[in-house]
């Protein structure tokens, strides 16, 4: 049954994925098996009539570090993988395709989280590609339920917070622009700052509780909720009588500041910063525009994780016991031999469960060596091959890492490596901002990183397939890169490729003067 394929779908995936994978495939489990009526479901026309019709599972298993009495982050972070939806797509269709619903044997590939021009589906995608965007990424950001799990993370909210209220001054009788209003607190903060307008811009049917949050709190005469694709919208300019600061670009650019909780995972998964990009040059004053946050950074550094990768590891390996019981038992119940698909079995769980990201709440404790930086963004002047991802062609030390272990300061073994960001809230720094655009009075900080507690988005650890020792005595080097970019059929998931190697030395001794010397290993992860 349909239901059953749904369930199916939970069964594969980590229990730390599952809750919210449930919450936000709402009503899969009443939609046909015909592939386009999968995304016709989840398009937002009729998407509102689906949500509310598949139970959130109250008995899901929580994860693993949850079971162990980790409670803080019990609330599992949002955006669950996605990887297994695509994989009910093609099902879905290959039903159809049996059941004669599909006369034209059309697959899953074409319902691909892309537009036909590569792009993220919002900007230029047809009917069909905003349809699966909606089923893959905002269908869960227009529940409440998701909406208050950020809104509890203390970390955000106060970066935020400081950044807008700490910063009157600069609000003051300002345009404002909201990108991904969800329920509204940044336009409320925005307008309580003394905004002199705020237009906060959803795309989902949260927009409607939005405009009930305004009306709450004495602010529906200033902010004007506008529900729509931020790349599709437009303004009241006469209305509001809003004065553009551009030039030969057009009259659109009437808006003095752009705040958005954009970032996803590791900063860029979920691609949003291609829609910010977009509407910051439609409609902020490029001279004297501020882009809220400011800047961003992302770092990679080593970690001990042991304890999860082994259950990685260990998972693993039931897993492909599992295989070769099923392929005994099917041999000698059914006379059927399914051998020959074992190299395929083992690459889907070794994809799934030793070259998958995990997202983790390391404690600093944990981190090996001083991270390091490998990209930094300036959002007045990054562009959309910026947000594509990263690589080591981009420039000097793009992507590139080089830690120092002394196993006698750190704890070991190295498991892997793990990634977070920072944003900061500042004035701008780029040639033409530093010197036209307004001061930025109080700088405010958010850090995803370990040693900065809980936030919803935690950390990404990419675990070895096999831990790295520590000897006493001895310097342990990892030196290598990792590069970023966008998985072909969802391009807001990204994969992370991986290349380093490993060298030992006694401690005190320079980077030449090498005991071991390992060889170089390269892997790529899904950023699920």
């Amino acid at each position: 049954s349909h239901c059953g394929a749904t369930v199916s779908i939970y069964r594969l995936m980590r229990p730390r994925s599952i809750a919210l994978l449930a919450s936000s495939l709402t009503g899969l489990d009443r939609l046909g098996s015909s592939t386009a009526e999968v995304a016709a479901a989840f398009h937002p026309p009729s998407a509102k009539k689906t949500l509310a019709a598949f139970p959130r599972f109250p008995s899901l298993v929580p994860s693993r570090k949850y079971r162990a009495g980790n409670t803080q982050g019990a609330l599992i972070p949002p955006l669950a993988s996605r990887s297994r939806v695509a994989a009910f797509l093609k099902m879905s269709s290959s039903v159809a395709d049996q059941n004669g619903d599909n006369p034209d044997n059309k697959t899953g590939d074409q319902y691909a989280n892309a537009s036909g021009t590569g792009e993220i589906p919002t900007y230029d995608g047809d009917e069909k590609a905003k349809a699966t965007d909606y089923a893959n990424y905002f269908c869960s950001y227009a529940q409440l339920y998701h909406q208050k799990q950020m809104l509890a993370d203390h970390n955000r909210m106060a970066a935020y917070h400081a950044a807008i209220m700490g910063n009157a001054e600069l609000f003051k009788d300002k345009v404002v622009m909201d990108v991904g209003t969800g329920s509204g607190i940044l336009a409320v903060w925005a307008a309580k700052a003394g905004a002199r307008r705020v237009y906060a811009v959803e795309y989902t049917d949260m927009a409607k509780h939005a405009q009930s949050v305004m009306e709450a709190n004495g602010v529906a005469d200033v902010v004007t909720v506008i529900q729509g694709a931020v790349e599709e919208i437009e303004l009241p300019l006469e209305e509001h009588c809003l004065e553009a600061e551009g030039d030969e670009r057009g009259d659109h650019r009437v808006v003095d500041i752009m705040i958005s909780e954009w970032m996803g995972y590791f900063l860029l998964r979920e691609s949003m910063l291609d829609s910010l990009i977009r509407a910051r040059d439609k409609f902020l004053k490029p001279r004297t525009g501020h882009m809220l946050p400011s800047h961003a950074t992302m770092y990679v550094a080593p970690i001990q994780d042991e304890d999860e990768r082994k259950i990685g590891v260990g998972e693993y390996g039931a897993a492909m016991g599992d295989w070769a019981e099923f392929v005994d038992s099917t041999k000698s119940m059914y006379g059927v031999d399914m051998q020959v698909l074992e190299g395929d079995f083992e690459r889907e769980q070794k994809e799934y469960y030793l070259l998958s990201s995990h997202w983790s709440e390391l404690g600093p404790d944990q981190v090996l060596a001083e991270p390091a930086a490998i990209k930094e963004y300036d959002m007045a002047t990054c562009t959309i091959e910026d947000a594509r991802g990263l690589t080591v062609d981009e420039g000097p030390g793009v992507g590139a890492f080089d830690f120092d272990v002394d196993a006698d300061k750190a704890a070991g073994p190295i498991s892997g490596l793990a990634g977070w960001f920072t944003v900061d809230f500042k004035s701008r720094t780029d040639d033409v901002g530093r010197v036209d655009a307004p001061p930025f009075p109080a700088p405010a900080h958010l850090s995803t990183a370990p040693d900065n507690g809980y936030t919803h988005w935690g950390q990404q650890t990419f675990h070895f397939p096999a831990s790295i020792p520590l000897i006493h005595g001895e310097t342990t080097r990892i030196n290598g890169t990792v590069e970023l970019t966008r998985q072909k059929e969802n391009l807001r998931l990204y994969n992370a490729i991986m290349k380093y190697s490993t060298s030992r030395r006694k401690t005190g001794a320079t980077k030449d003067q090498v005991l071991m010397q390992g060889n170089e290993v390269e892997s790529v992860y899904q950023i699920p």
